[in-house]
């Protein structure tokens, strides 16, 4: 059993979705509904076009178990460092608890390493306690409020 790291594929859509939806404690309201599937592929090859992201997928024997997206943001502050944000980290549920997402976590470390950024950053829902110990096991240090705004995009989010 070996666990790889690897940028997602198209292929891997399927997989990816049914990790998310099964989340229901985040409220992004994802669904395995196939007439959803289009928005998926939007995103995804917006993703795979952007320079400045890229969407991991941790694979186990030629299973996806473990997923993150890790964007990469220069600033003027800091004197133009360009950080790293994880985000969307999501392990198999069946999965949870057997080490994947300390391994996805730096993965995703290692990259920002790679890139040369000045900060590694990520946000998680003020929910998830669990999740909270575990960044912080890892070397995370809780820093800054986070703040959203839900905005109904309209017709073209559809």
């Amino acid at each position: 059993m070996t666990l790889i790291f690897r940028r997602a594929e198209r292929a891997d859509l399927p997989a990816l979705i049914a990790i998310f939806a099964e989340d229901l404690l985040g409220g992004h309201g994802d669904t395995t509904d196939p007439e959803a599937f289009p928005r998926y592929e939007r995103a995804f090859d917006q993703i795979e076009a952007s320079n400045s992201d890229q969407l991991i997928v941790g694979v186990l024997d030629g299973e996806v178990v473990a997923t993150a997206q890790v964007t990469f943001t220069t600033t003027l502050p800091s004197i133009g460092t360009t950080n790293m944000t994880i985000g969307a980290v999501q392990t198999r549920s069946d999965m949870r608890g057997q080490g994947v997402g300390g391994k996805l976590i730096n993965h995703c470390i290692a990259l920002g390493k790679e890139r040369g950024v000045g900060l590694i950053q990520l946000m998680s829902n003020a929910k998830r306690v669990d999740a909270h110990r575990f960044y912080e096991r890892l070397g995370f240090k809780k820093s800054h409020a986070g703040f959203k705004m839900v905005v109904d995009a309209g017709p073209a989010a559809t």
